[in-house]
């Protein structure tokens, strides 16, 4: 009869950021630990709280299937000696596989033995099992306790392991596993005996302990938005916000607190951003987009002593506030231009001078960019003021005090200095993207001077030898990587990466050709990795042997390759390139034989080559002009335009005959075609559809 699992590891808090990691974790190893196990079931489910992390396995078999395996022994001419008598090494192999020699079989001209394993009882299988599951997590950080050398999270208290009614023996780190669990730290009790795995759920909302964090976010979902209505007001959810409150609470109960109107005379953002960041609490706005002065926040247990609890925080929202107030109104009195010296005094990088440097780099390399734009005049004076105050507010003391805000401020303190709106918005705009899904640059001048940042940044560190590997990447240059590119996607801005780098590699003094060529090399592929399945062509859903063939040709141009995705992928572009491809990789294994170009038309003897170097010559013109107005859907159908030529081509011609002069002005014109795609696609990696 099968029966439900329960697993659940209690521990000291863990860090609200680790949860939802750790929670995939458990449930995909508990998934491969069963099948590995042969332990069927109907469903596994994960939960957790700050103080668990909680395993169900829903009817769970109480036996492990059987299994059926063959084992492969000798040969069958090494199995028997000459006179057919089993050999020693085939009466090692049976006596190894614990079968007699009768019992092997023969098939394919090798012995085998067919061994049989008959399942264990689910419940001896477990203990193993279980542990596997805790000593198979990992987190960003752990920590020994006691004199154990094992290493967790946070140190664990407690273990209940059930199947069904019946306790599972666990012993982890000097804890002994059973059936008492704990409620709330506050309001629960400190020993909840869970006597079947179905009361689980039950026994701990009894004491005061929402283990499933759906639930949960749900309660403070529902409880936020009601005492926004109350206040005449739309409370604003940030999911990433949402979810840190979700872990750090088992009982959530939500509070609304008040502060003074006074300060919403600051910047809406200085407003939230500590109300969000730093105390974690929800804004609220009227129907007409105003912040309200007041906040919502959840509290970890009941709605006893609340009134203390929303005055503690009013409290201390009150200190942050007043804190931001004086810094604005101080920062106000130093015009953001004449804090542009102060930079001096603020290091960029190890060996690469001050901030007030990298803004005279981003000065020239943001107004290279617009020149290579095409952008002058009073624009181009734009961009170069923004790069000029792009970083001043770094040494203002509201962006000392909450980083968060550099970008916003300087977008704010730009306004009361009186700079141009253009100017105060592309300043805010530099910084842009932030983060995944963050919004993108929508005026020039923020395009400009982001992506100039980014390169000054990226290359700068590469520079040093600090290029990301693996899962590191502290300098967050692969962000900043796919800012660029999604802002020259958005802002289809067609710019040639090598040329920002050599541009970026005059202004930091690299000068040493192989250094240079090293770097770019290495940003190339940086660059060209941000492209790939895994980002942003793959999330724009493209087919994989479309963005492989893509990857292998030249991705300089970013733009431009996307566009060539985009066509690629098209209903018109894959019947196109679909129909080319058998025939242009015909084509480019016999152009692989030369390097010859030169096609001679007095050498050709057969009409079909004739009539393929005619059509050669009209899809080169048609592509060119294709190619100057980017319509790559129109390339991909000259190409295919080819398919037929090439096809009659290899029926009619022979091209590796003995006349050395006939064979190479097939291949030259064979090699000529296949440079048609180079500079669009690999079709080489093309999986056409049947």
């Amino acid at each position: 009869m099968a029966k439900d699992i329960l697993f659940e590891i209690g521990t000291e808090e863990i860090p609200a950021r680790f949860m939802p990691g750790a929670l995939s974790q458990l449930a995909v190893n508990a998934g491969r630990g069963f099948a590995e196990s042969r332990i069927s079931h109907s469903g596994i489910n994960v939960f957790g709280t700050p103080r668990r992390l909680t395993l169900v396995v829903k009817q769970a078999a109480e036996t492990q299937a059987d299994q059926t395996t063959r084992k492969k022994g000798p040969s069958v001419k090494l199995a028997f000696d000459s006179t057919g008598n089993p050999s020693k090494a085939l009466q090692g192999f049976a006596r190894s596989s614990g079968v007699t020699v009768e019992q092997l079989i023969n098939e394919d001209g090798y012995m085998y033995a067919v061994l049989h394993e008959t399942g264990k009882p689910a419940v001896d299988l477990l203990p193993e099992l279980l542990v596997n599951l805790v000593e198979s997590q990992n987190f960003p950080k752990n920590m020994r306790w006691g004199d154990s050398d094992f290493r967790f999270v946070r140190p664990i208290h407690w273990l209940v392991a059930l199947f069904g009614n019946e306790t599972v023996p666990v012993f982890i780190a000097g804890i002994r596993s059973g059936r008492i669990s704990k409620g709330h730290r506050i309001l629960g009790l400190d020993r909840v005996e869970i006597s079947d795995v179905a009361d689980y759920l039950g026994k701990m909302a009894d004491n005061f302990v929402i283990v499933d964090p759906d639930v949960r976010r749900g309660m403070i979902r529902q409880q936020v938005e009601a005492l926004a209505l109350e206040q005449g007001g739309t409370a604003t959810i940030d999911d990433e916000l949402l979810e840190e409150v979700l872990y750090l609470v088992e009982y959530p109960t939500a509070l609304c607190g008040r502060f003074e109107e006074k300060y919403l005379e600051l910047p809406v953002e200085a407003i939230i951003t500590p109300m969000r960041e730093h105390q974690r609490y929800f804004p609220v706005f009227s129907a007409g987009g105003k912040l309200l002065p007041v906040f919502i926040t959840v509290r970890n247990g009941g709605t006893e002593f609340i009134d203390n609890v929303r005055h503690g925080n009013e409290r201390v929202l009150r200190a942050r506030l007043a804190d931001a107030k004086f810094f604005f109104d101080e920062d106000r009195k130093v015009p953001l231009a004449d804090r542009v010296e102060k930079l001096k005094t603020i290091v960029f990088q190890e060996g690469l001078g001050t901030m007030f440097d990298k803004v005279l780099r981003l000065q020239k390399l943001s107004l290279f960019i617009a020149g290579q734009l095409g952008i002058d005049g009073k624009e181009a004076a734009v961009v170069e003021r923004t790069a000029l105050l792009a970083k001043a507010d770094l040494v203002t003391g509201m962006v000392c005090e909450f980083t968060e805000l550099q970008g916003v401020m300087g977008r704010e303190y730009a306004k009361l200095s009186g700079e141009t709106t253009e100017v105060a918005d592309a300043i805010f705009e530099h910084y842009l993207p932030r983060f995944a899904g963050d919004i993108l640059p929508r005026t020039s001048a923020g395009r400009i001077v982001s992506i100039a940042d980014k390169i000054d940044n990226i290359l700068t560190t590469f520079s040093r030898g600090k290029i990301p590997t693996g899962s590191q990447d502290p300098y967050a240059l692969r962000r900043q990587a796919l800012g660029i590119v999604n802002i020259l996607i958005d802002g289809k801005i067609s710019l040639s990466l090598r040329g920002l780098f050599l541009a970026a590699f005059d202004l930091v003094g690299i000068m040493d050709v192989d250094k240079r060529n090293e770097i770019s090399a290495a940003l190339s592929d940086f660059f060209r990795q941000r492209l790939n399945a895994r980002n942003v062509l793959g999330d724009a859903g493209i087919r994989y042997d479309i963005i492989d063939a893509l990857l292998e040709t030249d991705t300089d141009d970013i733009y431009q390759t996307w566009l060539r995705a985009l066509a690629m992928a098209s209903e018109e572009g894959t019947e196109a390139m679909e129909q080319a491809v058998e025939a242009f990789t015909r084509a480019a294994n016999l152009s692989g034989k030369t390097h010859n170009e030169k096609i001679d038309p007095a050498l050709f003897e057969v009409d079909a080559e004739r009539k393929l170097y005619q059509a050669l010559q009209k899809a080169m013109k048609m592509i060119e002009v294709s190619c100057a107005d980017r319509n790559y859907v129109s390339v991909l159908k000259e190409i295919a335009e080819l398919s037929m030529p090439i096809d009659n081509f290899f029926s009619e011609v022979m091209v590796m005959v003995e006349d050395a002069k006939i064979r190479e002005n097939r291949l030259a014109l064979l090699r000529v075609i296949c440079g048609l795609t180079h500079d669009i696609a690999d079709f080489s990696k093309i999986v056409a559809k049947k």
